[in-house]
């Protein structure tokens, strides 16, 4: 964790604290994953006209040449927008009231021209305005029909005079080592039960368990080896507690390259990998096979995908038909696969090679060093790769990890989701339509489809939703789980003194 600020955040650990301390106009927090209201009360959608700029050419003659001059014309244009409506209740942890002012203050800072956030190129995406219509009413006008809006505005709002948060929890501390937060005595939602919090940042996952053990620690979430869960919850004072997960584990193929552009190859590489073997040798069975980006928990999950199970049989056929036979030494070619340098990463990389040894795939793995493993995803320098998503919680990601605009391009747009170089015109109609079209079944039957083509194409290769774990002293109690792992189950957590 380094930032409270939901502006700054730089990774998932940063997004969640501030989510602790900080409440959204909406919140993703749900089991199904379907948006509920929070700091906001009702959500009506309505359309505005903007006088917007536009340069026009205005021909010129001078004798028997013509030149060309612009000139601004202000046209008349409509667009959509939504009127927002909030509790009046909401109070920031100094106490004073959430107004539409810090709405506006919130939005209109992330997509200033000077702002550093790494939220500005997707807000400014998005929104025209953000503005008070009154002390508690708000206007966000969109650049187009936005079906994810109820998604996209789960981003915790700040005081503008003070930079406070709303949520349940008060930062206090925050340094590398530890962060301090204490019960928000004006949270408009459920109190929390503990009134002081303390996450420890410990990278030793030993050392984690053995504060778990010994009784220093409370709780661990998602910060223990899957293989290893079944021997600690066995301790006398650990109580375990797990659920599916909205974050994938993927491989990632690049679509770009020589022997991987090849939908037959990708094919062959993934019927060659025995997923259940791998969830069952390294997770300890905690681990959802998966057939896309979604889970089968999500909403807009499409049920009528197969799954994709190993066949040797038909991953030779596939590497025949490409054009690569086995040759003398029982290989069909050679790949290499860069992974980050955390060890059970590594140790599920080399399984992976292994398996698609069997099929004639020769396979080198390396590892890097996080920052390093990165940019070479980035720049596209890679054969495969496998990582992690971030929380799914919105079938928009569809358009995020596969549009062909999100290929990353130096320069103009360094951090496009789309790092498997995927493009497929069919695809991009599709989540094109999926975030403009508000009804709901409309919408889920564009993903269906979108989830149908990728599978089709295969530019990746799902792997699976590993489980949310998490591990607590049996003296805590009430603590839950959601399935993008937020850490909002604190607030009905309590601690019980286990003496007599």
């Amino acid at each position: 964790m380094t930032t409270s600020d939901p502006r700054f955040a730089i990774n998932s650990h940063d997004s969640k604290l501030a989510r602790l301390v900080g409440a959204g106009l909406t919140a993703v927090d749900t089991p199904d994953l379907i948006p509920r209201l929070d700091i906001a009360t009702k959500l009506e959608p309505t359309e505005v006209t903007l006088a917007l700029p536009f340069v026009m050419p205005f021909p010129l003659r001078l004798g028997d040449k013509v030149a060309i001059l612009r000139r601004i014309v202000v046209v008349n244009v409509p667009a959509p927008a939504w009127d927002i409506t909030l509790r009046d209740d909401a109070k920031f942890s100094d106490g004073a009231p959430v107004l539409a002012a810090d709405v506006e203050f919130t939005y209109e800072s992330v997509m200033a021209p000077d702002s550093k956030s790494l939220n500005q190129k997707a807000f400014l995406e998005r929104w025209w305005s953000v503005k008070a219509t009154g002390e508690r009413t708000v206007r966000m006008v969109l650049k187009e029909p936005l079906a994810t809006l109820t998604s996209d505005i789960d981003f915790s709002i700040l005081s503008a005079e003070t930079q406070l948060g709303a949520g349940p929890y008060v930062l206090r501390t925050l340094d590398t080592e530890h962060a301090v937060l204490r019960a928000n005595p004006y949270y408009f939602g459920t109190k929390p039960k503990i009134a002081n919090v303390e996450f420890k940042f410990v990278k030793d996952s030993a050392a984690r368990l053995l504060m778990l053990v010994g009784g220093s620690a409370d709780l661990i979430q998602n910060g223990v080896r899957l293989d290893l869960v079944d021997e600690i919850k066995t301790r006398p004072r650990v109580h375990l507690d797990s659920a599916p997960s909205v974050i994938l584990t993927y491989l990632m193929m690049n679509n770009d390259d020589p022997l991987l552009k090849d939908r037959r190859v990708r094919e062959a590489i993934a019927l060659a990998i025995d997923r259940e073997a791998i969830v069952a040798a390294k997770f300890g069975g905690r681990a959802r096979l998966a057939n896309g980006l979604l889970p089968e928990m999500h909403w807009a999950y499409a049920k009528d995908l197969q799954p994709r199970n190993r066949d040797l049989a038909r991953a030779a056929q596939l590497l025949d038909e490409a054009g690569f036979p086995k040759r003398s030494d029982g290989t069909r070619m050679s790949l290499v696969y860069k992974t980050s340098s955390d060890a059970f990463r590594i140790s599920i990389a080399r399984i992976i090679a292994a398996q698609l040894g069997d099929a004639g795939i020769s396979v080198e793995v390396r590892s890097f060093e996080f920052a390093t493993f990165f940019a070479d995803i980035k720049t596209g320098t890679y054969q495969l790769a496998s990582m992690q998503t971030a929380e799914l919680n919105e079938p928009d990601y569809y358009y995020f990890y596969f549009h062909s605009s999100r290929v990353p391009v130096k320069g103009v747009n360094p951090d496009g989701g789309n790092r498997w170089r995927y493009r497929n015109t069919e695809l991009d109609t599709l989540v094109e339509r999926g975030r403009r079209e508000i009804d709901v079944p409309k919408r889920k039957a564009l993903y269906h489809d979108a989830q149908h083509a990728v599978w089709r194409d295969l530019p990746i290769i799902p792997l699976w939703h590993e489980d949310n774990v998490v591990l607590t002293n049996k003296e805590l109690q009430g603590y839950t789980l959601t399935a993008n792992a937020r850490y909002i189950g604190l607030v009905n957590a309590a601690k019980i003194s286990s003496s007599p």
